[in-house]
């Protein structure tokens, strides 16, 4: 499982590549069905499309929903290069998706174990399995280097 875990969330963290060679926060996802097949991959594309709403999951949930046909993702497995904000937790657990497995944590944003426990709130009636910390270095990196950068290249 740890094996499998590495590999998803490698392949999440190349569509973070992505994203940042495109100016984008980078953050990658990927969806997986409970047969191991690759339903979505995404990464943010909030600048782009001028939609705060445009992050990674949320891309990744409805491209696997319009595969599946179903708005409901039961079965899958979500890999992410951080941890999931308030809205992309919510997401998830409307989407009932089974397992999460994410990298680094958010210490500011982070909605599933750092700020709020919403993917498995016993308060909800859906409840994800979560994995913590995968390529969790490599992933904090990713986020540390890119607005390192950004705070470098915007100075005067």
């Amino acid at each position: 499982m740890d094996e499998m875990n590495e590999t998803f969330l490698q392949r999440a963290i190349e569509r973070a590549r992505e994203a940042e060679s495109r100016g984008e926060v980078p953050i990658g996802a990927l969806i997986v069905s409970a047969e191991g097949d690759v339903l979505a991959e995404a990464s943010n594309e909030t600048i782009e499309r001028c939609d705060p709403t445009a992050h990674a999951e949320i891309l990744a949930i409805r491209a696997a929903g319009q595969k599946i046909g179903n708005y409901r993702l039961t079965g899958t497995t979500v890999y992410s290069t951080i941890e999931p904000c308030a809205m992309c937790a919510g997401a998830l657990v409307n989407a009932r998706v089974a397992r999460l497995v994410y990298g680094a944590p958010d210490e500011r944003f982070g909605a599933v174990r750092s700020k709020f426990e919403i993917c498995d709130s016993e308060i909800l009636n859906h409840r994800i399995e979560i994995v913590t910390g995968v390529l969790e270095e490599e992933c904090r990196k990713l986020m540390q280097d890119f607005f390192r950068e950004r705070r470098y290249t915007r100075r005067p």
